[in-house]
């Protein structure tokens, strides 16, 4: 096979590939914007490190959503497999809550929107497979998010007073895999990506498809760019924009 034809054979299927990871159908309730800035540090050929900072809003990109600050380490245990730890520190701005009495029209209660910390452990293996210019991905991520116990204002309707309710504090597992491919094209600056992300709990919880490109400016400055589509159990399907600045020292 020619080198011309092997290229041409890369780029249909990395296009297959992402046309197969997003639904035939994007409808979606909402659009939130992400956007990320982080250092990262390489001690050597095995051993690195990351702070980064995260802002991600909702509500058509009117309102925060939530503010996160996170540290993560990865450590390179095969050519081809890497493992991670990290943890989060993030704090949500909670969307109020309306509840009706059993006739559908009449208020009972309403909590306003409030803001709450929640702390995120995780750890993750990376395997990952290169085929001339595509490297396909895939990384399993086991997350822990503790939310503590907080003490929030409630209107009770009927009474015609705020009363304090008590939010305990709760912890969720969750099991993360994605598949990823990203692509090297010769003699261009940005690299396309694209992956699919699957959130388990005892269920399908969240999926998540994205596709974005990358930029490396003097092997210290990495920018992303990407868009995101995801579909969440009980929550609105949300269409994101997302942007991220890394520092490599």
């Amino acid at each position: 096979m020619a080198r011309r034809e092997r290229k041409q054979l890369i780029a249909s299927l990395f296009l297959l590939l992402c046309t197969a990871f997003f639904p035939t159908s994007l409808i979606a309730d909402d659009a939130g914007l992400i956007v990320s800035a982080g250092i990262s540090h390489k001690f050597n050929k095995k051993l690195s490190t990351g702070f980064e900072f995260e802002f991600r809003s909702r509500n058509t990109f009117r309102t925060v959503d939530r503010m996160g600050l996170g540290a993560d380490v990865s450590y390179k245990v095969l050519p081809w497999l890497k493992a991670g730890a990290g943890y989060n520190l993030l704090i949500y701005n909670n969307a109020e809550k309306l509840t009706f009495q059993d006739d559908g029209v009449s208020y009972n209660n309403w909590r306003p929107s409030y803001w709450a910390i929640r702390h995120r452990f995780n750890v993750m293996l990376t395997a990952s497979h290169k085929i001339q210019r595509v490297e396909i991905s895939l990384r399993e991520r086991w997350q822990y998010t503790y939310r503590p116990s907080k003490i929030i204002d409630n209107f009770d309707f009927d009474e015609g007073m705020w009363e304090d309710y008590e939010e305990k504090g709760k912890g969720k597992n969750v099991l993360r895999s994605r598949l990823q491919v990203e692509w090297d094209i010769p003699r261009c600056k940005f690299d396309p990506f694209a992956s699919v992300e699957f959130h388990t709990t005892r269920e399908l919880d969240n999926t998540r498809f994205i596709v974005g490109v990358e930029h490396t400016l003097k092997k210290t400055h990495a920018f992303k760019a990407y868009y995101r589509y995801q579909v969440k159990n009980g929550e609105p399907n949300i269409h994101y924009l997302g942007m991220g600045y890394t520092f490599k020292f």
